[in-house]
């Protein structure tokens, strides 16, 4: 199995754009996505429609008929490219120009659905996206389309780890004070064990649990929290 690659292509207003392409698993993580949003969607209409009898059963299927053939353009055309399972993966479709993609290059690709399906499970689409260098399907071929990793999903993404690895870091530069007493064993691993796990809470979950050593430490809040960890900094590095 290939790894997802980056391609340089250049827009219509010649500037260059980066893209990663999106490989096979991530595609079919998103289509699996889609199924089961439209899965959910049928038996809510097929609830609704359930005490209609025989007019029930055929609106029913004149439903799944039109959703199945519109679901993946409208919302493609309408939402930039994207699905709510390509949304949660974090994949958007475009031209192969970068361009956002349009109705009847959304209509093509989705319309070779039938024939990517085939033999069964999509084998014709599996096939074609594992020989092609940029993961295209018989439908992205004809339409001229390719699905990449959304690059404001990866954009915000980025930015998640830079506030987590500035938060860690905040919460890394501690300094050492020594306890005021003497404590037993469980006492300090208490406190060492608070330094260890600082990072996995809030703020404020972290505060309401120093706040417990307000008759040590003499502060509360932000002040009390810091003090603990200063307290548990320095019993590590005795340890």
């Amino acid at each position: 199995m290939k790894l997802d690659t980056r391609r340089q292509v250049e827009t219509p207003e010649g500037l260059a754009l980066g893209l990663r392409l999106a490989g096979v698993l991530p595609r079919a993580a998103a289509l699996v996505l889609d199924t089961l949003v439209r899965a959910v969607f049928y038996i809510l209409v097929s609830m609704a429609l359930v005490n209609l009898g025989t007019m029930g059963e055929g609106l029913l299927l004149l439903v799944i008929f039109v959703t199945e053939w519109l679901y993946f353009v409208l919302l493609e055309v309408k939402f930039n490219g994207v699905t709510p399972g390509k949304h949660w993966i974090g994949l958007r479709v475009l031209h192969d120009d970068g361009t956002p993609v349009g109705w009847n290059a959304s209509l093509v690709r989705n319309f070779m659905r039938a024939v990517d399906f085939l033999p069964l499970c999509y084998g014709f689409g599996i096939l074609s996206s594992t020989l092609s260098p940029s993961f295209r399907r018989l439908g992205d071929w004809a339409a001229g389309t390719v699905v990449v990793h959304d690059p404001s999903a990866e954009a915000k993404r980025r930015e998640r780890k830079k506030r987590r690895s500035a938060q860690s870091n905040e919460h890394s530069q501690v300094i050492s004070v020594p306890p005021p007493l003497v404590m037993d064993r469980e006492e300090q691993g208490a406190l060492m064990a608070f330094v260890q796990r600082r990072d996995q809470w809030s703020d404020a979950r972290a505060q309401e649990l120093s706040d417990v050593l307000e008759p040590i430490t003499g502060q509360v809040g932000m002040e009390g929290m810091e003090r603990t960890m200063g307290y548990g900094a320095w019993l590590e590095e005795e340890a």
